[in-house]
């Protein structure tokens, strides 16, 4: 047996211009192509036999989820595995739609959904545009401690843990910072977890966590938490940036700032150093934002540069820790009483100094006092308290541990002074002098403190961003970002510990340390200098400055292509070589409005809000797969638990409104308004996510109650199967009948439009697809929110029948049948539709079901239309369940017919009390809490007239002729002619043609008067004494011999017939709709043209006409 190979590679196709389009590879099932059909390769070649076939899978230019499976490949592919050998002659009709196992095995050997790593990106580019033929993808090479574990690291260590870690411990204290810590690393080991499992859940191309946000909980949410995620690692951008320039204006060159802070105190040196920020960052990102544009590949290279930096500045933190064990370093603090005094204008600490020539001041002396002699008048507090030197870093063996211990929070502008110290002050004294002293620039509290530390432990999702570039992603990403947070957390916690138990906590508490002579308060703790920690954390935060450049404008690329966000489709366009020149773009100006605030304080507890809600809804993924159990959750990752998910998107929550509760409502709407936007205006996409398999877990468990009894009486609603008929073209015949059904739905509940179709539905499947479409495009204008469903039989009685019975599900099934009055029912070739209409009043009576039949469905108001004013009449002549009362209630709840007023009408006959009857019907509705006119009708007892015996008469003929309809055309026409010469001698003989014009009596027009009576109705009135109107009684006129064999119960139908149409016009003939019950049809088969003639003189003249036939049980109460 010849072999094929082959290589299946991914080029960006153009995006389809249809949003629900699917792409080529995902086409399911596509049409046989003739046998025989060459194979071609991707440049249109013909592939011979044995020989090496690439084929290019195309498709939307976004990440999607292709297949190596079932025609997932191009139609080349597929054609290209032709039938060869005897073995497997018995699967020879399949082998088109149908690969074999060994070429299957052969793609998905050489299968890649995986875009390029970021270093190959260019390279791969430029190799597409110049190549006429594309090279495989080079396999990944990257393993678990270079692809995952050294990345996590470098983004999780970064700016807090040198520029506020110290201070953190010293303002909440060992315990209260321990618990914080212990807190978030909880929380990220939790979502680590959760997000190992959905991570070696299949394969995750880069995106990382928005690619498995979305694919797990779709579209709305992907998109929401996508952007959220993007503006968190933007704003990370900011707050590293701004820490960068904090290190160099403070710690490195002082000078050179824009802005001088000297001689500046309070507000004025607080605006200053946030212009120098505002200043210097700007310049910063500018400078980052242009390496990303110049290449990614430079950003690359100097990331293991900037980790080496990250290293050692922790290892030199380590060292100093444990030289002060041994010999502690010389950082020496001045304090005034228990104040800590700012190291900067003063070389001694001390008030005066003994010398050979006697006591002489200091020039700290000279900064509270105004003269340097010994008798100046000095400050108040100086002049009371004592100079004291204090060791910053005592080292790990002093026991200050046990004064760090708790919390100290200050407000802004309070002194930072040392506990269980004594000092004289005067209550009344105002502070002077306060620029001398150490103050807190911001007020702390144990929220403020989460907020800022919180984007310390962030950056798990380095290791999944790049499953790109792994060589085993499923093994690599649990394995290093498990081990990359433990390691950080153990730092993290252990250096709380450390931090507490060798520096002072005035020290501790020195934000900017300038009592330990403006020294990085860490710096002070690190061997061998305090510039390894300084040059290294600067390093370290650009590093991770260019880093958040970097990736965040691929994270918008990813969004903008899956193109779920129309607004952002712009964005996923770029350079030749894929670069995102214009989300780079977006990303600097929403990075420069991060700086623009300029304070590191201000920007972490925002960008901690965004992280936070990504971490929440990954955690929700996992638990909501879990919980569901899909076929497809098959994680390899096999540690993990929806309670420990819970448990992680709890803590995510609860961190959220613990750091800014105001922030976590900003950013919970924003997620919102995107997740509306996204339902509204976005691409429609089936991703298989959770939110679906939620839905039909909702939906099983919700029709498993259903199923537990019928629904009581409160909760009726009309759930409607709509049956509608189609035409040749599968046209809907009947369009208002959705208008009608949109307008009952107030009561909401079960929408089914069905339609039937004769024939076999293997050869009528195109005509059932496109009556399906038809219905959906219908229901879409109409808007009328439900199902639609076609079914096909031998015949339209039998596919009506099914439809009746097998429409619905479980407990979620029709109670109500809607369907429009058939339209030349009395012509002889639609004998099988009044059929068809007889036999579904009989089901839907039989399956204990409400039918609702419109009459002059064409005069009904479309959706569009108002009524200003007019009554909408009720005709209650038997209770059916209430039917009556429910349906105008729901009508006028639209605004077609708000404006309508209610009436109802009851019949009261000879020996009914009618004055009582209207008390009774009013309390009654007053119950019903209904408002609704109430007037009652007496009918009085009357002989029959002529005019209903030859209603009857005619009636009874036409019946009889319509009996004929199976005999051939010729001897139908001489049946007729027979019939009416023997039994209509007075009327003059006409062709066959035309009696049969005559007797096919279609539907009156909507506005057709009482007095147009058709021709042969008039004709056969022969007393010319007997008026031909109905609505005028005649006398008996002598009985005829026609008369005498007529059936008697048929006249006495016919009579109650023409006697309530008399009552109903004369009450409601300018109603805009009249509801009346619907008579039940006849046991005797034989008698449907009679049923549907007593209908027809029912509601004859009338222009709108609902006939209500209840179902059998009471569909409204009176109790709450």
């Amino acid at each position: 047996m010849s072999s094929q190979r082959f290589t299946v590679s991914k080029s960006e196709g153009e995006q389809l211009a249809s949003s629900d389009s699917q792409g080529e590879v995902n086409q399911l099932f596509e049409g046989d192509d003739p046998p025989g059909t060459s194979a071609t390769n991707g440049h249109g070649e013909t592939a011979a036999a044995g020989a090496e076939v690439v084929v290019v899978l195309k498709g939307e230019s976004n990440p999607k989820e292709s297949s190596p499976f079932i025609n997932s490949s191009d139609a080349t592919a597929e054609k290209s595995q032709q039938y060869d050998g005897k073995h497997m002659a018995l699967f020879e009709e399949e082998m088109d739609t149908s690969p074999m196992v060994s070429s299957l095995l052969s793609s998905l050997a050489n299968y890649s959904n995986l875009p390029q790593g970021s270093k190959e990106h260019e390279e791969a580019e430029n190799n597409e545009a110049t190549e006429t033929r594309k090279k495989p993808v080079k396999a990944p090479q990257l393993g678990t401690l270079m692809g995952v574990y050294m990345p996590c690291i470098q983004n999780i260590f970064g700016v807090i843990l040198f520029l506020r870690m110290t201070w953190l411990v010293g303002i909440g204290g060992v315990i209260g910072t321990f618990v914080i810590v212990f807190m978030c690393c909880a929380t990220t080991m939790l979502t680590a977890i959760s997000m190992s499992a959905i991570a070696t859940n299949g394969v995750v191309p880069a995106g990382g966590s928005y690619y498995m946000i979305s694919r797990s909980l779709g579209p709305e949410f992907g998109g929401a938490v996508g952007i959220c995620f993007y503006l968190g690692t933007t704003f990370a951008g900011a707050m590293y940036i701004l820490g960068a320039i904090e290190l160099l204006l403070i710690y490195i060159v002082p000078k050179a700032a824009i802005f001088p802070l000297e001689g500046l105190e309070g507000p004025e040196a607080e605006a200053a150093l946030l212009n120098n920020m505002r200043v210097y960052g700007t310049i910063l990102l500018t400078s980052m934002a242009t390496v990303v544009f110049v290449g990614v590949k430079y950003v690359n290279k100097l990331a293991l540069v900037f980790l080496a930096c990250v290293i050692l500045s922790i290892l030199a933190v380590y060292a100093g820790v444990i030289k002060t064990a041994v010999e502690p370093p010389d950082f020496p603090v001045c304090l005034l009483g228990n104040r800590t005094l700012m190291w900067k204008s003063f070389d001694v600490c001390a008030k005066t100094i003994e010398t050979a020539n006697g006591t002489i001041t200091t020039q700290l002396w000279q900064m509270f006092c105004d003269s340097p002699y010994l008798n100046a008048t000095c400050d108040k507090y100086f002049a009371a308290n004592n100079i004291t030197q204090i060791q910053g870093i005592p080292g790990i063996t002093s026991g200050i541990l046990s004064e760090n211990l708790m919390p100290v929070y200050y407000e802004k502008g309070d002194l930072i002074a040392r506990k269980n110290m004594e000092s004289v002050e005067d209550a009344d004294d105002p502070l002077t002098s306060s620029n001398r002293y150490v103050l807190a620039d911001i007020t702390s509290f144990f929220t403020l403190l989460v907020g800022i530390y919180f984007p310390s432990v962030t950056g798990i999702m380095a290791g999944s961003n790049r499953s790109g570039d792994l060589r085993d992603a499923q093994k690599s990403i649990p394995i290093g970002t498990i081990a990359a947070i433990t390691t950080t957390s153990t730092v993290y916690m252990s250096s709380v510990v450390l931090f507490g138990a060798c520096i002072e906590g005035v020290v501790l508490r020195d934000k900017f340390g300038e009592g330990v002579h403006g020294n990085l308060v860490i710096g002070t703790l690190a061997w061998p200098s305090p510039w390894v920690i300084v040059i290294g954390s600067f390093f370290s935060t650009c590093g991770a400055g260019l880093q958040s450049l970097t990736g965040a404008p691929r994270l918008l690329q990813a969004i903008a292509k899956d193109g779920i966000v129309p607004a952002l489709r712009i964005f996923g366009h770029g350079k030749a070589n894929g670069e995102p020149t214009w989300s780079l773009l977006l990303t600097a100006c929403i990075c420069e409005s991060g700086i623009l605030i300029a304070s590191l304080d201000a920007v972490a507890p925002i960008l901690s809000m965004f992280f936070l809600m990504c971490y929440m809804f990954v955690n929700l993924a996992c638990a909501l797969q879990t919980l569901l159990r899909t076929p497809n959750w098959r994680p390899r990752f096999k540690f993990y638990h929806w309670a420990l998910s819970f448990l992680g998107m709890s803590l995510c929550l609860t961190l959220m409104f613990l750091c800014s509760w105001y922030y976590a409502i900003v950013a919970m709407v924003i997620a919102g308004s995107i997740y509306k936007y996204i339902e509204f205006a976005g691409a429609e996409k089936e991703w298989g996510d959770g939110i679906r398999g939620l839905s039909l877990s909702a939906a099983r468990y919700a029709l498993m109650r259903l199923e537990e009894g019928q629904p009581h009486t409160k909760n009726w609603r009309p759930q409607l199967l709509v049956l509608v008929s189609t035409d040749a073209e599968q046209n809907i015949e009947q369009p208002r009948l959705l208008s009608l059904t949109n307008q009952m739905k107030a009561g909401k509940g079960l929408t089914i439009v069905g339609t039937a179709l004769a024939g076999t539905y293997l050869e009528n499947h195109d005509r059932a697809q496109r009556a399906d479409q038809a219905l959906r495009k219908l229901m879409e204008t109409e808007k009328v929110k439900g199902f639609c469903q076609v079914t096909v039989s031998s015949n339209l009685r039998d596919a009506t029948s099914h439809l009746l019975q097998a429409s619905g599900l479980g407990g979620l099934k029709h109670n109500a049948v809607l369907v429009s009055w058939p339209r030349n029912w009395k012509q002889a070739d639609e004998h099988q539709h009044l059929r068809n209409f007889t036999e579904l009043v009989r089901e839907t009576t039989a399956a204990h079901l409400a039918l609702l039949v419109p009459k002059n469905i064409s005069a009904f108001p479309s959706n569009g239309e108002r009524f200003t004013e007019g009554h909408i009449d009720v005709w209650w002549i038997v209770h059916d369940g209430g039917m009556l009362m429910l349906l105008p209630f729901l009508l006028r709840q639209h605004k077609v017919w708000r404006k309508c007023k209610m009436r109802i009408f009851t019949v009261a006959q000879m020996d009914d009390n009618s004055i009582q009857m209207k008390k009774d019907l009013t309390t009654f509705l007053y119950h019903l809490r209904i408002d609704a006119m109430v007037e009652v009708v007496e009918m009085q007892d009357s002989d029959i007239s002529a005019y209903t015996y030859e209603k009857t008469l005619v009636m009874e003929q036409r019946s009889q002729m319509l009996k004929q309809i199976n005999l051939t055309k010729n001897e139908r026409e001489r049946e007729i002619q027979s019939i009416t010469d023997s039994s209509r001698g007075s009327i003059r003989r006409k062709n066959p043609a035309a009696v049969t014009t005559q007797l096919s009596v279609t539907e009156e027009p909507a506005a057709a008067s009482k007095e147009e009576k058709p021709e042969e109705e008039v004709q056969l009135i022969h007393d010319n004494t007997t008026p031909a109107s109905p609505a005028t009684p005649a006398t008996p006129s002598p009985p005829r011999s026609e008369w005498e064999n007529l059936n008697q119960s048929n006249v006495r139908r016919m009579h109650t017939a023409l006697r309530l149409n008399e009552v109903i016009m004369k009450k409601s003939a300018e109603a805009k709709l009249v509801l009346l019950n619907m008579p039940g049809p006849p046991r005797n088969r034989t008698g449907d043209e009679n049923y549907m003639e007593f209908l027809e003189v029912l509601t004859e003249g009338l222009n709108r006409v609902l006939l209500v036939r209840g179902g059998g049980r009471e569909v409204i109460t009176i109790y709450s």
